[in-house]
């Protein structure tokens, strides 16, 4: 009886010291470069051929990140919690003129700040606000 009770026991501390691995939080998942792909009424072919992406790479850095739509680029500051909410502040861009690119750059300039949630469900990312508006990105490593 000894020996079945010691074995049990070291058969859960070895699944309890398994279970513990550290695991990537969702706000860990979010660190890459997406690709826009539902914004408004914006079609994707338009997203596509602009080239429309926001970089979540220097995350770790100052919460920097980086987003280009077709002409300018845009930069600022976003704070993930591993709870789905998200912060954007400090939002700024370069000051080019691009005809064709101006309303997508616009509309998300106004858009982003307004963001206060993240969800990432497989290999798209959603940024969503109270209000029911929301962005969905899909990663650039994924084909």
């Amino acid at each position: 009886m000894k020996h079945i009770l010691t074995s049990f026991l070291a058969v859960f501390a070895l699944l309890f010291l398994v279970n513990c691995s550290s695991q990537m939080t969702n706000s860990d998942n979010v660190k890459k470069e997406w690709m826009l792909v539902e914004f408004q009424d914006f079609s994707k072919d338009v997203m596509v051929a602009n080239k429309a992406n926001i970089n979540f790479t220097n995350i770790k850095d100052a919460g920097k990140f980086s987003a280009y739509m077709g002409c300018n680029n845009m930069f600022g500051t976003a704070t993930f919690s591993g709870k789905g909410m998200v912060k954007f502040s400090q939002i700024g861009s370069t000051m080019m003129f691009c005809d064709k690119a101006m309303d997508l750059e616009s509309a998300l300039g106004k858009a982003l700040p307004t963001m206060t949630n993240y969800k990432i469900e497989g290999h798209y990312l959603t940024l969503s606000n109270n209000s029911g508006k929301s962005l969905k990105f899909v990663a650039s490593d994924w084909d």
